[in-house]
């Protein structure tokens, strides 16, 4: 992946309306995106990602601020005269043109030659996978195969950036994750930067090469997705990458004591005072009650999900928390409603985090 910056957006502020009912979509945002990079914009509904992805394309123009494509300011630059395209949630496809044709559409209105289209048609349907589907109408596609006539269509005039606003949404689980895997081979094969916008964060940690969390108008963390996942920068980050336990306690030494009164190892460096800890589900472990350095706890529930078993805990001081065991080939962990039983925390498994 090159380290040229493709995009980059300086204190980008978007406030609609004025005075005291101005709404402050995006708060002063400073972010740079690689080319050929896969970054995807996650957070919850309301959060700004799509407002971004929006001034990006040029169909809004931020309050103040600016937005650079390759170290050009394009901040007034109209969307038509952008090198950058956009795939929407809806697949926006012209149901009396062919699958070929709807690819051609564009290319045509660039005025490119017939043999050019030809050609780039061609080549977008032997990317997508669609070369026997080019005489069809888009009423004859399924959900993802109309998804992948939008994606050629988007890609047939070789966008620098393409801008994907939540467009798998649409789609049912199974179609979705089979959507990831070719986005993510698209975006390979091309090069182009895919600038991707949603709320499922098992999609951005899916196919991204960065991820940047957003709350609220502002960027919360970037980061590549291990790093967003084992290291969040705060409580919002690690309740919304993933299933977090949070547990309260405070700082004494290297430990940390916690609200139940046993004790906690943890990298405390850096913090001091009431703090919060987060750990991953399948970061604990269970063992016979008693066991040395484990927390003791009771088992509250079990709940089967084929490969894995969720196992809910309480702590003494009824703080519970959730342990994710592999499934025995049984299907039975042999963990019972009432059992008394120790608990571990992996090694480095602890995130603290400051309340």
């Amino acid at each position: 992946m090159s380290s040229a910056i493709a995009i980059e957006t300086r204190r980008a502020l978007k406030e609609y309306g004025t005075g005291s009912h101005a709404v402050r979509a995006l708060d002063g945002v400073c972010v740079r995106i690689d080319k050929g990079e896969f970054f995807t914009l996650l957070g919850p509904s309301g959060c700004g990602k799509t407002t971004l992805l929006r001034l990006i394309a040029g169909f809004e123009t931020p309050t103040s601020g600016q937005i650079l494509l390759h170290g050009k300011n394009i901040t007034t630059v109209p969307p038509n005269l952008r090198p950058v395209n956009t795939v929407f949630q809806s697949y926006a496809l012209f149901p009396h043109l062919t699958v070929a044709d709807n690819i051609a559409f564009s290319l045509r209105m660039l005025g490119r030659s017939r043999s050019d289209v030809l050609q780039t048609v061609e080549r977008m349907l032997s990317l997508v996978r669609l070369e026997s589907f080019a005489s069809r109408k888009p009423q004859q596609l399924s959900g993802g195969q109309q998804q992948r006539v939008a994606l050629a269509r988007a890609l047939a005039p070789e966008p620098k950036v393409l801008l994907l606003d939540e467009p798998l949404s649409a789609l049912d689980l199974k179609l979705r994750k089979e959507m990831q895997r070719e986005l993510k081979r698209l975006q390979t094969e091309t090069g182009i930067t895919f600038i991707f916008v949603t709320h499922d964060q098992e999609e951005a940690l899916t196919m991204s090469d960065r991820i940047a969390v957003m709350r609220s108008g502002k960027i919360l963390q970037v980061g590549a997705p291990r790093e967003i996942y084992n290291h969040p920068v705060d409580r919002f980050v690690a309740d919304f990458i993933g299933e977090t336990n949070f547990l309260s306690g405070r700082v004494e030494g290297d430990k940390i004591r916690l609200s139940s009164g046993e004790l906690v190892a943890a990298e405390t460096e850096g913090h001091s005072g009431s703090v919060t800890l987060a750990v991953r589900p399948e970061q604990v472990g269970i063992c016979p009650a008693g066991t040395s350095d484990s927390l003791t706890a009771e088992i509250v529930d079990t709940v089967y999900f084929g490969t894995d078993t969720h196992c809910h805990l309480s702590l003494a001081d009824e703080t519970e928390l959730v342990a994710r065991l592999q499934s025995p080939p049984s299907g039975n962990i042999g963990l019972s409603r009432g059992e008394k039983v120790g608990i571990k925390f992996n090694p480095g498994a602890v995130q603290v985090l400051n309340e």
